[in-house]
């Protein structure tokens, strides 16, 4: 059952028994949950799980399978995904996102001009009521201001604040920090979210952080930035797995969810581990009474005739009804979760591999850039939105020639990059179990990596047998995401690149990942505004570009 309203009314959306499918498969079941005015609620879980899917079914935007969802209010959402928009300007996109205070003002205007036109006595009571509705409906949106809010959110984001610019010129980070600009100035009184944090810097990340805990409209988010979460969430969500196949949902705030959890998963294991137990006492009692039927077993002396021949049957069929009983109410083994491993290979070429000297690529990156990597080292590369952080990138990895300066490779280095945003063609059948090993025997081909040391896909520890199996276009945008790491470390390059390596990824692979970056044989170059990475990274030299304000 799905209901909605539009009203400018107390905002609610409410969750009961809520199942949701995607592709057919159910990926929520259970779930029970309230967003109210006032709610801070992060969805977690990791990738695949369904937190892109549970925010879509919230929003009204994909039918749920089964149970009850209702929905009151206005309701905005950010997909992590932002396609352009025809010819529509950043003006429409304000426009749009204020149009409760924009009808607001409007009435307002009408109904004051209709009190200065004389009628009879009837007339002006309603003129008067009408003034006074739309009064009321104006104050409350706060909708003299609904402007100036917006304003000061484009602002802060950094977003394009030319009204005039058509979004179809902006890049997506721009769209996308227009679109969230808009949602944080504008009348939605609740906000749903998805990976709210991309393509935002520092200063926009504090910004949208405070935005989000000053704003008196619910919001639930999902989001990898663990610096955000702990700043601003108060309930969590959790996706991943449980004993009852239910979502858990979790008070107390990072750290509540935190404990909860691991409460939660030793809970688990402790039944599972007694149940095993328990099966295995059965087990090894049904083999005795077996036994002794076989046997030719015989009760003690002075048992009747009848107790002889009967008890030890009995003895199996009291067996078998308590195994039956067991397997009733089974409590299945919590699968261990992945942990991701990175290729264990060696560097074999010492000395400088990668030099740019003065490189600058208009209008991308105007200021000239020197940076230099040798076997081994560490480099953080620094930079507000629009400085040119990604062409950098791209210049050192080969994918772009700079206007001005030059790059020096040392002959046969082998470089890999992970770009911004998934570079995987989700077109025809193919698995992602398949890519991979399409891309291996391409390195194979060109004689770039040997057979011998080709790593699987599932030793990386990055999909599961299923998501290996399944077609590459049915993988979520983080199980994609994780594919796309994969074909990176393929390659076992001497340099790796990595842009925004943590967006669309789960905290725990965020955490193992960082920590592999360390020990990694390869020279490894960073861009990232998550905070947390950041700070993990603080000892890594830097190349810090124009513009940019340490946190």
């Amino acid at each position: 059952m799905h209901a909605t309203s539009s009203a400018h009314s107390r905002a609610q959306i409410t969750a009961r028994d809520l199942c949701v499918e995607r592709g057919g498969i159910p990926v929520i079941s259970g779930l029970n949950l309230t967003i109210h005015e006032g709610s801070r609620i992060a969805i977690v879980g990791e990738n695949g799980r369904g937190k892109s899917t549970l925010l879509s079914a919230l929003a009204g935007l994909r039918p749920a399978s089964a149970g009850t969802l209702l929905r009151h209010g206005r309701i905005g959402t950010a997909e992590q995904e932002m396609p352009a928009a025809g010819d529509r300007t950043v003006g429409d996109a304000v426009e749009f996102a204020i149009r409760d205070s924009l009808d607001a003002l409007a009435a307002l205007d009408t109904a004051a001009a209709a009190m200065t036109v004389g009628g009879s006595a009837a007339e002006r009571a309603r003129s008067e009521d009408a003034y006074a509705a739309a009064l009321d409906t104006a104050t409350r949106l706060d909708a003299w201001d609904a402007d100036r809010r917006v304003t000061v959110a484009l602002e802060a984001l950094g977003a394009e604040t030319d009204r005039a610019r058509a979004l179809r010129e902006l890049s997506v980070g721009q769209r996308y920090r227009v679109r969230l600009a808009c949602l944080l100035g504008g009348d939605a009184q609740l906000l749903l979210l998805d990976e709210p944090t991309n393509h935002l810097d520092a200063a926009a990340l504090d910004a949208l952080a405070a935005a989000l805990r000053t704003r008196s409209g619910g919001v639930a988010l999902v989001s990898h930035d663990r610096r955000l979460l702990q700043e601003t969430a108060e309930t969590f969500v959790d996706l991943d797995p449980t004993a009852d196949g239910a979502p858990r949902v979790y008070g107390g705030g990072y750290a509540g969810w935190l404990a909860g959890k691991r409460a939660d998963r030793a809970r688990w294991e402790q039944a599972s581990a007694e149940q095993s137990d328990t099966a295995d006492r059965l087990r090894h009692q049904l083999d005795v009474a077996q036994q002794r039927l076989v046997s030719g077993w015989k009760p003690p002396k002075g048992t009747g005739k009848h107790q002889r021949a009967t008890r030890a049957p009995g003895l199996v069929q009291s067996v078998r009804r308590r195994q039956s009983e067991l397997e009733a109410h089974a409590v299945a083994a919590p699968e261990p979760p992945l942990r991701f491993a990175a290729p264990d290979y060696r560097v074999e070429t010492p000395g400088r591999l990668l030099a740019a000297e003065r490189v600058s690529l208009e209008p991308r990156l105007p200021t000239p850039i020197s940076c230099a990597l040798s076997a081994g080292d560490r480099l953080l590369v620094q930079g507000p939105n629009g400085a040119g952080k990604s062409t950098l990138l791209g210049i050192l990895s080969g994918a772009l020639a700079p206007a001005s300066g030059r790059v020096m490779r040392r002959a046969g280095v082998r470089i890999a990059a992970l770009a911004q945003e998934s570079r995987v063609a989700e077109a025809g059948p193919e698995s992602a179990a398949e890519r991979y090993r399409r891309y291996a025997d391409r390195l194979v081909a060109r004689n770039e990596l040997p057979e011998t040391r080709i790593v699987p896909l599932a030793a990386l520890g990055l999909l599961d047998a299923e998501e290996r199996r399944a077609p590459v276009r049915e993988l979520s945008i983080g199980q994609r995401r994780r594919l796309d790491l994969a074909l990176t470390l393929l390659a076992q390059p001497e340099v790796l690149i990595l842009d925004e390596p943590t967006n669309h990824l789960s905290i725990p692979l965020i955490d193992e990942l960082t920590a592999a970056l360390h020990e990694i044989p390869a020279a490894v170059i960073v861009s990232t505004h998550d905070r947390s990475v950041l700070q993990d990274l603080a000892r890594w030299d830097c190349v810090v570009l124009p513009g940019w304000k340490a946190a």
